[in-house]
């Protein structure tokens, strides 16, 4: 099964801020979409991701405090439903480093092709939020073709 797969470090950045980006409503809303909502900060926990398109529901599946943050893909576009969204964190000389996956694709799609495009693009809003104050989001981000 493929993987989707990128690295970020986000400079000046401790982690247990960069977890927090990760695991609460405001946080995700800062840098993937404004329309977040759901509880991100407790295994178990439901977070729904709306975008002008449509959106995501995710399960938070695992959690190590300033570490890892792990989500299941419940209900959404078909393709993602089943895949698991993985952010391992790691502290290396002044930045924080995410370590991004989204795991378990059927096959490689060119629904997948732009889905990774667009993790990218969020990826850096991230890190632009963990650095300066302010990110990207949804429906504020970078748009890859006309539809999204």
């Amino acid at each position: 099964m493929p993987d989707i797969l990128h690295r970020i470090a986000a400079n000046n950045t401790i982690r247990e801020k960069l977890y927090e980006a990760l695991t609460t409503t405001a946080g995700l809303a800062a840098w993937w979409t404004e329309d977040t909502s759901g509880v991100g900060y407790a295994v178990g926990g439901l977070l729904k991701f709306r975008f002008p398109g449509g959106g995501f529901d995710m399960k938070v599946s695992s959690l190590q405090e300033n570490q890892e943050v792990v989500w299941e893909v419940v209900a959404g576009e078909k393709e993602w439903i089943g895949t698991t969204i993985s952010w391992d964190l790691k502290s290396v000389e002044g930045a924080t480093v995410v370590l991004f996956k989204q795991a378990n694709w059927k096959e490689a799609t060119e629904f997948m092709h732009h889905c990774s495009t667009k993790w990218a693009i969020f990826l850096m809003s991230l890190k632009a939020y963990m650095e300066t104050g302010k990110g990207a989001p949804s429906p504020n981000d970078l748009k890859i073709d006309d539809w999204n």
